[in-house]
């Protein structure tokens, strides 16, 4: 929106409100998904771009997706394009958490691209190796600690003329609060339904945050990952992710909300919700075509990158813990693979579920693939609603 008035273009004083501008980008993204998806698709059958089954891993699961095989994957191309488009017309391009989430989005989706790629080209489910996924995210996580703990935020003001924002903390609902420097406000971390922060101060403070900061990244760009793997799953839990986090965003970007709740102000967190809306708003277009049974899947080009978009929006609301909770399926599903694999390691290859990530497990059980879909679905929304709740519950 800035470039715009930068231009000499006015528009409505309406197009100015975040809460405008939210539901704008949600209704932008989604028509361009909506639009551009089944051109999208006829494409992605062109070039034959096929989605291949874990049939040596898993004979089983082979064959209850049969079916599946050669569905054209990389629809995270369509998410994140829709979003982008999107986003260029209707976020604050001057606001440094719009570059912070942007970057999160491009690093990680080009990463997701060259594994879907690989996996194409050698017609195998391996893809790029976990080291170098790790690396693509532990820069992501680099750059928001150096932003936070190191001169780049005065390198970056002094270059760019873009400052960090302003935070004020409100401990009671009363006065004007209490203003946070920027390592203040990133060594903060607070428990859901508990409004005194655990860390406030400290070289241990600073410890803890930044190692919860790589933990959040990289725990919720894979748990988005694992979570892709049946029609409809990922995109449906979060969009409920999302929705939250960006309720949380909304609310501190107001100050008198941010006093009435007890929470961080954080001037500019509207553009974290614009984004989340961009975000929502794309990936309730591409379920459309990914519901039961799916013209296209995900892939990890848009797994990776909109799980990584949650654990930054997460990170800069300082609601890594909350991301805990209302990604709770997400995290569900991450906590059985890592499970499967140390007791496969350290038990003599003995196996605590029948298949993972979590999902799989049900359906060895004999669940249909929608009703693990429904069912995870409903676990994801009561996750979301616990986390609402305790936006005011302390």
């Amino acid at each position: 929106m800035s470039y715009l008035r930068d231009w000499g273009y006015r528009l409505p004083s309406a197009f100015s409100y975040v809460s405008s501008r939210v539901l704008l980008a949600t209704l932008t993204s989604l028509l361009l998904s909506l639009v551009l998806g089944p051109f999208f698709i006829r494409k992605l059958y062109e070039l034959k771009i096929g989605q291949s089954i874990r049939k040596e891993e898993c004979p089983l699961l082979g064959k209850l997706h049969e079916k599946k095989e050669n569905t054209p994957t990389m629809g995270g191309i369509l998410i994140l394009f829709s979003m982008i488009v999107s986003l260029l017309i209707w976020m604050d391009w001057s606001h440094v958490f719009t570059h912070f989430l942007l970057w999160t989005t491009l690093c990680l989706g080009g990463v997701g691209g060259v594994d879907d790629y690989l996996k194409l080209k050698y017609k195998n489910t391996k893809g790029l190796s976990g080291k170098k996924k790790l690396l693509a995210q532990a820069l992501v996580s680099l750059i928001l600690t150096l932003y936070f703990f190191s001169p780049l935020s005065a390198w970056l003001q002094e270059m760019t003329g873009i400052g960090p924002p302003i935070v004020k903390e409100f401990v009671t609902g009363e006065g004007p609060g209490t203003q946070l420097s920027l390592s203040e406000y990133a060594s903060r971390i607070y428990l859901p339904f508990y409004k005194i922060p655990l860390f406030s101060v400290g070289i241990g403070a600073v410890f803890v945050s930044v190692g919860l900061l790589f933990f959040v990244i990289l725990g919720s760009s894979n748990a988005a990952n694992l979570t892709d793997g049946l029609d409809g799953l990922a995109a449906g839990i979060l969009i409920m992710v999302a929705i939250c986090l960006g309720v949380f965003a909304f609310v501190s970007n107001h100050v008198e909300m941010a006093r009435y709740l007890h929470i961080l102000y954080i001037e500019g967190s509207g553009e974290i919700a614009i984004y989340l809306g961009a975000m929502v708003g794309a990936c309730l277009g591409f379920l459309w075509y990914n519901g039961y049974p799916a013209q296209v899947f995900m892939g990890d080009t848009g797994s990776l990158a909109l799980g990584g978009v949650l654990g930054v929006s997460a990170v800069l609301l300082r609601r890594e813990l909350l991301l805990g909770l209302v990604g709770g399926v997400l995290v569900a599903e991450a906590v059985s693979v890592i499970l499967q694999v140390w007791s496969f390691r350290y038990r003599g290859k003995k196996r605590i579920f029948l298949c993972t990530p979590l999902h799989h497990h049900f359906e060895y059980s004999g669940w249909p693939e929608t009703k693990v879909v429904v069912r995870f679905w409903i676990l994801g929304l009561l996750f979301a609603i616990i986390g609402l709740v305790s936006l005011k519950l302390q």
